[in-house]
């Protein structure tokens, strides 16, 4: 019987904890956004994609805390793209404030990655 309540106890305590970590998030913006907090993002960024460079822009997350990425197929001079509606939705990735650091959110996965370099403040 002890072996159920240690058990219990500590999917409490990790229940808890989850739960405190989502409710100390708070929507974020990028303060001053330079060079390094734009490479830290630009790198976040195409990591989600399995490092495909994925264009920012350098304002990005500077003014609303949801960072939408659209899909579609990219064109040049030489070959523009087919035209026609692309009926991807974005992905919106969201950038939190938590505790000091600031926290990309992607929403396919809930996973949280940590911006380094980046000072954001909340929304």
């Amino acid at each position: 019987m002890k072996y159920g309540v240690t058990t219990g106890f500590a999917a409490l305590l990790l229940w808890g904890c989850q739960t405190m970590q989502a409710e100390s998030d708070v929507p974020a913006i990028i303060v001053s956004p330079d060079a390094a907090s734009r490479a830290a993002l630009q790198a976040t960024v195409n990591s989600l994609f399995a490092d495909q460079d994925v264009l920012l822009a350098d304002d990005a997350l500077a003014a609303s805390s949801v960072l939408a990425i659209e899909f579609g197929s990219r064109g040049s001079l030489d070959k523009p793209p087919a035209t026609g509606r692309v009926m991807d939705k974005p992905l919106q990735l969201r950038l939190v404030k938590s505790g000091d650091d600031c926290v990309l959110i992607d929403p396919r996965d809930s996973s949280r990655h940590v911006l380094a370099d980046t000072t954001c403040t909340p929304e």
